[in-house]
């Protein structure tokens, strides 16, 4: 009998760059993020799911990072929170609405946030106030009071952000 392989080559784009690396199976995908690609904006927090720090876009589906494993993402399109803005800078109408309405504190759990609504939003999609509400019970924020965060998904909703 053989032994199960432990390790992997994979390969996905990140933020619009291709990245191929050999990683243990157990790794998760917020681990390889951070460690090995080096996108530390990727932020792990509770590593069970149920915080919403870590979550990232995987071909355009908001997901929680710590719960996924790397070798799951192979040959996907993934987002993190280092990509969501335009190349020049330009903050994405989500980054924009959060700013605006001052929606930020310690940042913790500012890029899980933002992916989650950017994923709700991306393309033709006009999530309503309420589904971008429902998206939100997924992350915990101890800094904000959700005040700001409701606020700017009021603006979001109504298609106010630049």
């Amino acid at each position: 009998m053989s032994e199960p392989q432990s390790s992997f080559r994979v390969e996905m784009t990140i933020n619009g760059r291709a990245k191929h690396a050999t990683i243990e199976a157990r790794k998760s995908l917020g681990d390889f993020l951070r460690d090995d690609a080096g996108y530390t904006g990727v932020h792990l927090g509770c590593e069970h799911g149920v915080c919403g720090a870590c979550t990232v876009i995987v071909d355009g589906k908001a997901v929680r990072s710590c719960l996924m494993l790397a070798v799951q993402a192979d040959g996907c399109e993934v987002t993190t929170v280092e990509g969501v803005a335009q190349a020049d800078g330009t903050f994405h109408p989500v980054q924009a609405a959060l700013r605006e309405e001052h929606a930020l504190q310690c940042g913790f759990c500012t890029p899980g946030i933002v992916c989650t609504l950017t994923a709700l939003t991306k393309g033709d999609q006009k999530p309503t106030e309420e589904q971008m509400l429902a998206a939100m019970s997924g992350h915990i924020c101890r800094c904000t009071g959700y005040q700001g965060i409701r606020r700017a998904i009021t603006r979001l909703a109504a298609g106010e952000a630049a």
